[in-house]
C-alpha cells in the first residue's frame, strides 16, 4: 500500500462533514466518515485513480467521486496527499481558489 497523508485543510474538512451530518444522525455522520476513509484508503493502494479537471483548476490535482463528495488530492513523490473533502455541487473552482491562497 502506498502511504497518504491527510492536510490540515482536508481533515477540517472531514471533521465539517461529520459534524453537519452529525446535526440529524450520528450513525450517519459516522458511516459516511468511514465511506470517505475506504475511499482515501483506495487511492493510497491505487495513485492515480480518479481524473483531472482542467476545465475547473490547472492545479495539479485529481478528484475521486464519494457519494455527493469530492476527495481531491496529489501525488507528491509517491505519497496520496489528500487535499480537500467537499461535495460535489459546490463551485469547486472558487473553492480550490480560495485555498490557494
Amino acid at each position: 500500500m502506498s502511504k497518504y497523508v491527510i492536510g490540515p485543510e482536508a481533515r477540517a474538512d472531514l471533521n465539517d462533514i461529520w459534524e453537519y451530518i452529525a446535526q440529524d444522525d450520528c450513525d450517519a455522520a459516522d458511516r459516511w466518515a468511514a465511506k470517505l476513509r475506504e475511499a482515501i484508503e483506495f487511492l493510497a493502494r491505487t495513485p492515480g485513480a480518479g481524473h483531472a479537471r482542467k476545465d475547473l483548476t490547472e492545479l495539479s490535482v485529481l478528484f475521486w467521486p464519494v457519494g455527493a463528495y469530492l476527495v481531491i488530492y496529489r501525488i507528491n513523490n509517491g505519497i496520496v496527499e489528500i487535499a480537500a473533502v467537499t461535495q460535489g455541487s459546490r463551485d469547486i473552482t472558487s473553492f480550490l481558489h480560495d485555498r490557494a491562497q
